[in-house]
């Protein structure tokens, strides 16, 4: 099996040797289109909010959520034609991340002069219902949507500031779901064996590679094109034409390879944050995406970048060392992230509002 690094050069001479073909990959301009998209909004409007609500975290940018008017404010739904079956077949990342856009939203709504109030609505399919009131006041953490991104790269290894790691866990903070951050190589080390294991079980998995793969963006013209999806440039790979980046994909995407690159990528971070919520339900998993989503907005606001290494809460034995390990008891740990220094990244698109809201 030829090395990840043998490859990795293959590929870059394959760009590089088609200069045209990387042209063609392109499409509009991915920088400006991101820029409009990331850009502020009325949040005083429907259509403000739910902008807001879409630029938050979510698995695989697949976006599995709608959103619609109510008499008192807004409802999100969870769009399972968009769940992923193989990375999470019990739909927690799906609820997490609709908590996660609920965050954002009601801190839009903040800033707009209004309060907000959530409620899960279990017999309605996991409906969330956020209603608006008066005299709200905006908060530290809303300048920080437009900022935030996940960063999937390797960092430079300074470490955070206590005063800073006092301000992340204090931000993740919510009802029934906050963040464990650690920081001490040896307890790094622990973890990072759990996820580089996960992670092998996962990549071995060819019905997971496959749904990986359907979510890949591997040029601009594609991930504007859908508006979702993982475009390969936000990870620090070079595009290419979709017909030679889904050949390199299979040929790539190996347990040695990945296992490397996670394993330095999780070294070069200054620590990790597993957020853990009190009861293994769906309420609380929309708690656990609130509280993962307010830690990013804290980091973005102080400068910190952060990124998702979840896999060793993606695998049910896995995930039950894990909360072995850090203590948790029957807590279940919902998702790990890393977090560091380092350059930004491009951003992700988003689809347009007219495609998430329904009435």
């Amino acid at each position: 099996m030829p090395s990840r690094r043998k490859l990795l050069v293959a590929g870059g001479t394959l760009a590089a040797a088609g200069a045209a073909a990387y042209m063609l990959t392109r499409g509009p301009g991915y920088d400006a289109a991101t820029a409009t998209l990331w850009s502020p909004r009325d949040a005083a409007t429907f259509d403000g909010l739910v902008h807001y609500a879409s630029l938050a975290a979510n698995s695989h940018n697949a976006q599995a959520w709608r959103f619609a008017p109510t008499g008192g404010g807004v409802a999100i739904l969870p769009d399972m034609t968009r769940a992923l079956p193989v990375a999470d077949p019990d739909h927690h990342h799906l609820f997490a991340s609709l908590g996660c856009a609920a965050e954002n939203l009601m801190l839009a709504a903040a800033a707009a002069g209004r309060s907000s109030a959530l409620a899960y609505r279990p017999e309605e399919g996991g409906r969330i219902e956020i209603a608006l009131g008066q005299n709200g006041e905006a908060g530290p953490l809303f300048e920080a949507i437009l900022e935030r991104q996940s960063t999937r790269s390797t960092y430079d290894g300074r470490p955070v500031p206590t005063a800073d790691l006092a301000a992340l866990e204090a931000a993740a903070r919510v009802d029934g779901a906050e963040a464990m951050l650690i920081t001490d190589a040896a307890s790094i080390a622990r973890v990072l064996d759990l996820i580089l294991a996960a992670n092998a079980v996962q990549v071995a998995d060819p019905a997971f590679a496959a749904e990986l793969k359907s979510w890949l963006r591997f040029n601009a013209r594609a991930a504007i094109e859908t508006g979702d999806g993982l475009y390969a440039a936000c990870a620090g790979n070079p595009p290419l034409p979709s017909f030679l980046g889904g050949f390199i994909f299979n040929r790539l995407f190996t347990v040695a390879s990945e296992n490397d690159r996670y394993a330095k990528q999780v070294r070069s971070s200054a620590g990790l944050a597993v957020i853990h919520s009190a009861q293994d339900d769906p309420r609380h998993w929309v708690q656990a995406g609130r509280s993962c989503q307010r830690f990013a907005l804290q980091a973005a606001a102080l400068g910190i970048r952060q990124a998702h290494v979840n896999q060793a809460v993606e695998v049910v034995s896995i995930r039950t060392q894990l909360q072995a390990l850090l203590g948790l008891g029957n807590r279940r740990p919902d998702m790990v992230l890393r977090f560091g220094y380092a350059p930004p990244m491009p951003r992700s698109m988003r689809r347009p509002a007219a495609e998430v809201i329904v009435s």
